[in-house]
Parts: structure tokens; sequence; C-alpha cells
């Protein structure tokens, strides 16, 4: 990879999280409850470990999170089949892969309106190599 590249990409993602946090996730829900929410959402049921490895939280504040998310009805606790001593994480639906925002969805994220369409469907089609990205840097 090119270092400078490396280097702009390091200084604009935080500028863009920052950004991206600062519009509305729908339900009144922090930056860091709409992702849990969004995890459990997408993927079907997660226990804690799960939640904690996958948001790179500790597991007080991940429980925390999914108190607040519990008690506002958006997501349900169920028994993990396979460890029945910890409970999974559902949506309240029952089904993985219903979309990611509340209920309500979530509010607009506020793009400039000078930005291209084809800008846009750019940097959204690199959110999975972002992913596994992240992913790989986590791993070492």
């Amino acid at each position: 990879m090119d270092a400078e590249l490396v280097a702009r990409l390091r200084r604009v993602i935080p500028r863009l999280a920052r950004e991206l946090n600062g519009t509305s996730t729908g339900e009144g829900l922090t930056p860091t409850q709409y992702s849990v929410l969004a995890l459990v959402r997408v993927r079907g049921p997660l226990g804690l470990a799960e939640l904690t490895e996958l948001e790179g939280l500790n597991p007080t504040m991940v429980s925390r999170i999914i108190k607040v998310l519990d008690e506002r009805e958006l997501i349900r606790r169920t028994p993990d089949p396979h460890d029945m001593r910890g409970p999974g994480w559902w949506p309240p639906d029952g089904r993985a892969g219903a979309r990611p925002g509340p209920p309500s969805g979530p509010g607009p994220v506020r793009v400039p309106g000078r930005l291209p369409a084809e800008t846009a469907d750019t940097l959204l089609a690199a959110v999975p190599a972002m992913e596994a990205l992240a992913e790989a840097v986590k791993r070492g």
C-alpha cells in the first residue's frame, strides 16, 4: 500500500466518523448502540462474547448497551441453543437480515449535495473492503 494514501486514510476515517456520528441514528441511540443493534439485526443472534469481539468493546460496556436496547424493545433476549448458560440477542421480529435500523428506521445521513452519485456509490462499494482491512489489522 502507498504510505501517503495510508496516512490520508488514517486522517480521513476519524473525521468522517465524527461527522457521521453527529447524524441521527434514529430512536435517540448513540452511534455505538446503533452499531450493536445493526450487528444483531444483520447477523442474527449474537452472544455477549461475540458482540464484545465484533465491536471491540469491553463486556461491561456491551452489557450496558444490550440493556438499553432490550429495555427499548429493539432486541430481545433468547436462549442460545448451543450454550444454555448465556443468551443470544435477536431483533424483536426474530429474523436475521432485517434492516439494520430501529423500527422507525435510521435518521438521514447528511451528505453534502455536491457529492456525485457515482462517488457515493464508489464509497459505499468500498465498505466491505474496509471492513476486511479492519479485521486484518485487528488480527495483526
